[in-house]
């Protein structure tokens, strides 16, 4: 049985569906992740689990029981937001004890778990100072602190890392993954970044408009999208229009208009005639010199439009033959060079007949 279940949950505001109609389970000790652009339901979703708001519609199950008509503070769970919302006046140790001390904890209680908490987040030596002379990570490690002493259920994270710089958000990164394997405990995380949800999470769901539109392990979502908005969301991706034109159980041929032929492959029953998109990544792709070869089966002569210098790796745009911009990253591997190839020069853009997905529709 799962932790927590979303059954057919809706929200409205108005005629505003915020949310509709949305299934998910949780399982215990899952990273699980909602992900989606601003306005998605996301945080609406979260609001409706910690109970600061109620669905129209479904219901909230938690170990098997409705959270229906269950306030929020009787809710065996805790919610971190993104601006950490910690009591300036207390010290930090306050500030973790303070759901214990709301729960009527004795003192000598308070005391062990305020100082496991502490040390589950290495700030130890930070008990007695004040939110003000926090650095932004360690203010966002006390919120965890004190989302962890009660040791709830579940724990709710609103954006945590969003007023992070972006190096610490890497580091917080890491820290947050540590943190949930050390404690066990359920996390469901809110994101609108696609990077953030796929370090950290066992899997995502990803929202649009108030619909999940697919909810996967982070490898499947990139590799194989559900649907062009997926693909297009997650990451930098190629995405071509195509109509299939041979389809066997080995081949899948499909014709670009500005292309040409694409080999491509598919387990799926795929009629010919059908249309839909080719979605590639980038880093599936090699860009070749006139001279250099490559063993390849989708092979297009074009020209560099653009390029990008990232230290390990170069982002290349190239404008193909018939007119095509394709994008692809190349790893800067060999020693002494930088870059491979330079704006304006002639080249071959390949990939494997396997590197792409097809997406109907």
């Amino acid at each position: 049985m799962a932790l927590l279940e979303l059954r057919n949950v809706t929200r409205r505001f108005g005629t505003l569906e915020a949310v509709k109609d949305v299934t998910l389970a949780v399982g215990s000790g899952e990273f699980f992740t909602l992900l989606g652009p601003s306005g998605c339901g996301k945080t609406t979703i979260l609001r409706m689990i910690a109970g600061f708001d109620a669905p129209d519609a479904g219901d909230i199950l938690l170990d098997g029981r409705s959270l229906a008509g269950v306030p929020p503070e009787q809710r065996p769970l805790h919610t971190v937001f993104q601006s950490y919302a910690l009591f300036p006046h207390m010290t930090v140790a306050g500030n973790v004890a303070f759901p214990l001390e709301m729960a009527g904890k004795p003192a000598g209680e308070i005391r062990r778990r305020v100082g496991e908490t502490l040390a589950l987040v290495h700030l130890e030596d930070k008990a007695d100072s004040f939110p003000h002379e926090l650095s932004g990570g360690q203010k966002q490690r006390v919120a965890l602190a004190r989302g962890l002493v009660n040791k709830p259920r579940l724990l709710l994270l609103d954006e945590p890392l969003g007023a992070l710089d972006a190096k610490l958000r890497v580091e917080m990164q890491s820290e947050l993954i540590q943190l949930q394997r050390d404690v066990g405990i359920t996390f469901v995380f809110v994101t609108h970044s696609q990077q953030e949800a796929l370090a950290l999470s066992h899997r995502i769901a990803v929202m649009r408009a108030g619909r999940v539109e697919q909810c996967d392990e982070p490898d499947t979502l990139y590799t194989q999208p559900a649907n062009r908005f997926v693909a297009d969301f997650i990451g930098r991706i190629n995405l071509i229009e195509v109509d299939v034109v041979a389809s066997s159980k080995v081949q899948l041929v499909l014709h670009a208009p500005q292309l040409g032929e694409i080999a491509a492959t598919d387990p799926r029953p795929i009629a010919v005639g059908e249309h839909g998109t080719f979605a590639l990544r980038p880093e599936l792709i090699r860009v070749h010199g006139h001279k250099e070869s490559a063993d390849l089966k989708n092979r297009f002569e074009g020209r560099v439009r653009e390029l990008l210098y990232l230290g390990d790796v170069t982002h290349y745009t190239v404008e193909l033959a018939g007119g095509l911009v394709i994008e692809a990253l190349m790893p800067n591997a060999a020693p002494g060079r930088a870059k491979f190839h330079e704006v304006g020069d002639s080249v071959w853009v390949c990939w494997r007949h396997d590197a792409g997905v097809f997406l109907r529709g």
